[in-house]
């Protein structure tokens, strides 16, 4: 070997192998060997597609603006025959496993924002990921293409913690994902109250209660497990980490495992080829069994979605103030059905009013409500029908899916005006 091309090593190995040539002695052919082990390091070829959605998985995690460069980072590492792709925020941490032919063992972290943007423009073929440990850099190839990515050393990522599934407990994917989406959207996003910002998840035996409150409406949301929970469990879960699970899972029969390791404050999600860990959420949840009306005056009974239509229409002159809509409840008499007449006005754009068929047990009422708030219930309620429950212009009203007890709404009333 040259003298150039000796310099272009390492800088221990090359200074080693310019001593053996003054020496006039030829280095032993190891010293190449350990050389080109250290050079070249992880190998793997990956289908685009397969790539590019195991990075769409995981990237969600990513830290956009942190201190610590290496979170803005996806690791990438051989697992099992497997290619492990993980992300972390040290709050939310997403980490998936996709299939890949792998040539040789390794791990880098890659910048997540170059990485999955790259990935995208990239043809839909086998892509090679070639790791160079001794420059960190990442080779990617498809076709044409043929980018070198600077990387981070894989062991300045945080660990991912490894729980025992012992104790964890299943619920199937779609239900969970129903029940997430019917309370999750609920929790605050205030920082000041970060108690609110997560979804008070319960569970005792068979039974699963999930609630979520912002101070201005409540979600609950009961249901029945296919198998009891080893033990009972309370804990306050981001409602960030939950939207986030509701997204990586797919539709299907698959399960999801769900355990809190002890003594971390944490949950681990584990479905399928995907694992979510959160933070928890420390605090006392508020007693939100105060917060629902043990009775009403009037329940009013309409199409879900002809009051969603006519919420989404009150709504676009609404939103200029306070989300402000007023529902007057017209009590049927006896040979008439009732209604519900829904109007918004906005001293700039115009008014809207809407008059939805409804029948009505018990007294009329005008009654002002948040519309975005109510449109956002309405579009988590699967049953036809929904009931509206109310009492005062001052009290909450409960929305509720005829046939179902399985979930319920409070939502407070807003100033007429």
């Amino acid at each position: 070997m040259s003298l150039r091309i000796a310099i272009k090593l390492p800088f221990h190995f090359a200074c080693l192998r310019i001593y053996f040539m003054k020496a006039g002695r030829h280095p032993p052919m190891r010293i190449d060997t350990i050389i080109d082990e250290r050079i070249e390091a992880m190998k793997v070829t990956v289908l685009q597609e397969t790539l590019a959605h195991g990075l769409s998985i995981v990237s969600r995690a990513v830290s956009p603006r942190s201190t610590l460069p290496v979170l803005s980072n996806v690791l990438v590492a051989t697992d099992e025959g497997r290619l492990r792709l993980s992300a972390t925020n040290l709050e939310l941490g997403i980490t998936c496993w996709i299939g890949a032919k792998i040539e040789e063992e390794g791990s880098t972290t890659v910048p997540a924002r170059t990485f999955v943007d790259l990935v995208g423009t990239l043809p839909a073929e086998q892509v090679s990921l070639n790791l160079n440990t001794t420059t960190q850099s990442l080779n990617v190839r498809a076709g044409a293409s043929n980018t070198d990515i600077k990387c981070i050393d894989s062991q300045e990522f945080p660990p991912m913690p490894v729980p025992e599934m012992d104790s964890a407990f299943q619920i199937n994917v779609a239900d969970f994902k129903e029940i997430i989406q019917q309370v999750a959207f609920a929790a605050s996003t205030d920082e000041a109250r970060p108690v609110l910002m997560g979804v008070l998840m319960n569970v005792e035996g068979d039974k699963l209660t999930m609630a979520a409150a912002d101070g201005f409406r409540l979600s609950v949301r009961h249901a029945t497990l296919s198998t009891s929970a080893p033990q009972a469990l309370s804990a306050i879960i981001p409602a960030r980490a939950l939207n986030e699970l509701a997204r990586i899972t797919a539709e299907g029969g698959e399960m999801i495992s769900m355990v809190l390791p002890k003594g971390r404050g944490q949950v681990v999600f584990r479905v399928k080829d995907a694992e979510l860990v959160s933070q928890l959420i420390d605090g006392v949840f508020p007693d939100y069994q105060q917060i629902i009306p043990r009775a009403y005056k009037s329940r009013t009974i309409l199409s879900t979605q002809s009051l969603l239509k006519a919420c989404k229409q009150a709504e676009i002159f609404a939103r200029e103030g306070s989300n402000v809509a007023r529902f007057n409840i017209k009590s049927s008499g006896d040979l008439e059905p009732g209604s519900v007449e829904i109007s918004a006005q906005s001293e700039e754009t115009g008014s809207n009013e809407t008059i939805v068929s409804a029948t009505i047990d018990g007294v009329g009422l005008l009654i002002a409500f948040n519309v975005r708030f109510l449109r956002e219930v309405l579009e988590v309620v699967r049953s036809p029908n929904v009931a509206l429950e109310t009492s005062a212009a001052n009290s909450p009203g409960v929305i509720r899916p005829v046939g179902s007890d399985d979930f319920l709404h409070v939502i407070m009333p807003m100033h007429l005006g």
